[in-house]
């Protein structure tokens, strides 16, 4: 694409089509700005296509939790663990996991904390005004969601609800007679629950996904397929080289999720992002959830979808280059069926096991703003688990400051600059 001379539009480039790239492409577009999405795959292809579809607002503690460490080399050497380190990629993952354990320290991690929730309390209300626009409320529902526990873990549910009302999340503690009353079919191991009130779930996040892009489309957004191997800078404008062709615009947004390191390095900007492995398996069931339901001790989702039930979650460092280890998603059936007993295996095995790459930087924060060395190109990658529920806040903020407002939330902690 060249900029026609006589177009008073700006011509912006969305480099990703994920959700994070198809929610930039709506509020550039809408704000006057002519946007063309730009990915080698298609449309909600990668991490976008089969995730657990929940809008965790409640989740508002980083992963590097000082109470993590000591469980660290158990689940380095437990296939089976909520967090699974190839022993193979330990050696490169090494630097990655410094940089973790350096943001467990009570300072960093607070400081940490209240940026994520800057951003967690306003993402649901930017996904309700979203859906409106683009006319689809009916894949997303706000249910709430339920963290169980078994009968002897009484004392830890009460600790962990203090835990999150301390950082405002609106949550309940449930009893088995509450739980049977809300939400009927859990098994009979779970004897309470947390009910998290104001988060809500997708009932397909690749049909939704699809429902944004075709009204990006019926607004003016245009998709161009291409594998961009190339960003090159020049003062008013941004060049895409492809092995076919070059694209010419006046800005560029970065959102390529957990392939946005290389273009990183090619404008001389470090970034420690790595690859959470996530895996999910779908199942069918006579009797279907109506939120997602997280168990504390097991650690992995199952929500209801259109497609099915599916299990979801368990951290896989392993890279991008090695082969999936569906082992990792046969787990998940195994512990589906400890909190969801009424499950049958019938899905069509292309439909069942699914694995794809989470953008995860050792902070928990992502990269959102202008590329401090190059005033036309912006970021918006490193979502870590999380980038569903911020895909439409962190457009809207992107948005803004394309258009030189003061965004809702400041932007300083997810700036590149804090890693060079």
């Amino acid at each position: 694409m060249q900029k026609s001379p006589s177009s008073s539009r700006q011509q912006v480039a969305v480099l990703g089509a994920g959700v994070i790239g198809i929610c930039n492409a709506i509020s550039l577009q809408r704000d006057g700005f002519q946007v063309a999405l730009i990915d080698n795959q298609g449309i909600s292809e990668g991490c976008s296509k089969g995730n657990a579809g929940h809008f965790a607002t409640e989740q508002v503690f980083p992963l590097a939790q000082a109470s993590l460490l000591p469980q660290l080399p158990k689940m380095l050497l437990d296939p089976k663990g909520a967090l699974r380190i190839n022993p193979r990629y330990l050696v490169k993952a090494l630097p990655w996991f410094i940089r973790f354990v350096a943001n467990m320290r009570s300072s960093v991690f607070n400081h940490n904390k209240n940026a994520l929730k800057q951003l967690n309390e306003r993402a649901i209300d930017a996904w309700q005004a979203l859906t409106d626009i683009a006319n689809c409320n009916d894949l997303f529902h706000l249910h709430g969601s339920l963290l169980t526990f078994e009968a002897h873990s009484y004392q830890q549910a009460l600790d962990t609800q203090k835990h999150y009302q301390n950082e405002g999340v609106q949550v309940d503690l449930l009893d088995r007679q509450a739980l049977d009353s809300l939400q009927p079919g859990l098994h009979s191991d779970i004897a309470y629950a947390l009910y998290f009130t104001d988060v809500g779930h997708t009932c397909s996040p690749h049909k939704l996904n699809l429902a944004l892009f075709d009204y990006a489309k019926s607004i003016g957004v245009e998709f161009v397929q291409a594998s961009i191997t190339q960003i090159s800078h020049n003062q008013d404008t941004v060049e895409l080289a492809s092995a076919q062709q070059n694209y010419e615009f006046n800005k560029l947004i970065v959102c390529t999720g957990a392939h946005s390191k290389v273009f990183c390095n090619q404008l001389g900007y470090k970034v420690p992002l790595d690859t959470e492995r996530g895996y999910h398996y779908m199942v069918n069931t006579n009797l279907m959830p109506k939120m997602p339901v997280v168990s504390f001790e097991k650690k992995f989702i199952l929500t209801p979808m259109q497609e099915g039930l599916r299990f979801a979650g368990t951290v896989e460092f392993a890279g991008l280059k090695r082969k999936p280890n569906y082992a990792r998603a046969d787990m998940l059936k195994e512990l589906g069926q400890s909190i969801w007993p009424q499950i049958t295996d019938d899905v069509d095995e292309s439909q069942k096991k699914w694995m794809g790459f989470r953008p995860t930087l050792p902070d928990s924060l992502p990269v959102i703003g202008q590329a401090p060395n190059h005033p036309n190109i912006y970021f918006n990658f490193g979502h870590q688990h999380l980038g569903l529920t911020l895909a439409a806040i962190s457009a809207r903020l992107i948005s803004d400051t394309l258009l030189g407002k003061e965004p809702l939330v400041a932007l300083a902690p997810y700036d590149i600059a804090r890693f060079n």
